[in-house]
């Protein structure tokens, strides 16, 4: 039977055609975490453990996936996310960081809030909402999806930390259902912003396997998902509501400009961690 330490080399030799080092070690560490449960400490420390047969074996079929640059996240079906492990698959985005700053800066602006209503549009994974009753145990918290697929991926997260938030399938640009109260306090949204035309720019191993509904927009249009949320916050938000959204780089001032003309009484482009602009946040 093979170490642990036998075992990580095995990992990172097999997938560094498809990701190179030092990627191939971080993937190696996460894939022997999930199937060992050991954290990276119990890892470092019992490199000369044996691990059983069959732990060998799930590891080489997660790895043969791997070669064909499947995402670490499908393969081992969570990522973590805001100090949530949620479950993905191909039905839904792999949760980004930049995902994370966004939710960060909305926890940050309402913390010990009371009563808060929030509505997430093109919910996904539900990650947005999810992390968002976790930190801030807001009244009500909706989550809009088109894709039933994702839908029922939200819902197994929601029930794995048993958070209670309303599910709603719907195409964003369709009415929106009377059940959303026009009282929200904050609406979040990560919306298809990737430019068709930047499909040559991305890695294949998230044009292969992510979903394109939640990725793409046509050249002709790209703020369309924008320009219909900017509406619909006017109306659902009450006075002094905010709307948080994650953008292309690109677009942030055309993302706040048609915030401005949509009503808003301010809104301002957020940069992440790498400076780029990736937040537009306004308040009605």
């Amino acid at each position: 039977m093979a170490t642990i330490q036998e075992l990580s080399q095995y990992i990172r030799s097999t997938i560094q055609s498809a990701y190179p080092e030092p990627e191939a070690g971080s993937i190696a560490q996460l894939v022997l975490e999930h199937v060992l449960q050991k954290s990276r400490v119990q890892l470092s420390l019992g490199r000369q453990e044996e691990v059983s047969a069959a732990q060998e074996q799930q590891v080489r079929r997660m790895v043969e996936r791997l070669e064909r640059q499947e995402p670490v996240q499908y393969v081992l079906g969570v990522a973590h996310f805001y100090g949530l492990e949620l479950e993905v698959d191909e039905r839904v985005l792999i949760p980004r960081p930049e995902t994370e700053e966004l939710v960060d800066l909305v926890v940050r602006e309402h913390q010990g809030r009371q009563c808060l209503r929030v509505l997430d549009i093109c919910t996904g994974s539900g990650c947005i909402p999810l992390a968002l009753a976790a930190n801030l145990q807001p009244d009500k918290v909706y989550g809009l999806e088109l894709s039933e697929g994702a839908l029922e991926v939200a819902r197994a997260n929601a029930a794995r930390y048993s958070l209670p938030v309303e599910w709603l399938q719907q195409d964003v640009f369709e009415p929106i259902p009377s059940i959303v109260p026009h009282s929200l306090d904050i609406i979040t949204s990560n919306p298809p912003y990737v430019l068709e035309q930047e499909k040559a720019q991305m890695r294949p191993n998230v044009l292969a396997y992510e979903p394109h509904l939640a990725l793409f927009v046509p050249n002709t249009d790209p703020l369309k998902y924008y320009r219909r949320i900017a509406g619909l916050g006017a109306g659902l938000l009450k006075k002094g509501g905010r709307l948080y959204f994650e953008i292309n780089e690109q677009y942030g001032q055309e993302v706040r400009q048609l915030l401005l003309e949509a009503g808003f009484q301010q809104a301002e482009v957020v940069q992440d961690l790498f400076n780029k602009n990736r937040i537009v946040k306004a308040a009605l």
